[in-house]
């Protein structure tokens, strides 16, 4: 008899436990696909999620640049979108600014609630006013994003390159 007994989240790495029969529990399964966000340099975000999909919304940066979001055009599921296209656009009360897809794929779900309140993007740009997600065929496009640290460092020379 196999049940499942818990599972437990290791940094990036999920590993699931199940008790087999009356044997001690073991690890026998893990999943590493990755649970980090990437960022392109036009302030996208991409998180990788199971099955090639992949979810995407603007840096906390972008939103702080744009102020206020007042309206947000998200492309539709079953689009396809090629990497560093246009494929929306966001309206707030400072500016105007295209969505560009990070990655090619094919629109799977796009974010109704931002359509809604478009107002989240300021409150969670990298939480729950994620834009849309994306059903990718090749996720090593994901990799070649830019990490976390990359991206604050992208910033910086950003700001140096003003003055």
């Amino acid at each position: 008899m196999i049940t499942m007994h818990r599972t437990l989240s290791l940094s990036r790495i999920n590993v699931k436990y199940l008790r087999i029969g009356t044997s001690e529990s073991r690890a026998i399964h893990t999943t590493a696909w990755m649970k980090e966000k990437r960022y392109s340099e036009k302030h996208e975000w991409a998180d990788l999620e199971k099955d090639n999909i992949v979810k995407i919304g603007i840096s906390q940066y972008a939103a702080e640049a744009l102020g206020d979001v007042v309206y947000a055009a998200l492309p539709e599921e079953g689009q396809e979108v090629t990497a560093d296209d246009e494929c929306g656009a966001l309206e707030s009360v400072k500016a105007a600014s295209e969505i560009y897809s990070p990655l090619p794929g094919i629109v799977t779900e796009k974010n109704c609630s931002v359509e809604d309140k478009p107002a989240l993007i300021n409150k969670s740009p990298e939480g729950d006013g994620w834009l849309f997600r994306l059903k990718v065929g090749d996720t090593t496009l994901f990799q070649k994003l830019m990490e976390k640290q990359e991206y604050q460092k992208y910033l910086e020379s950003q700001k140096d390159d003003l003055e």
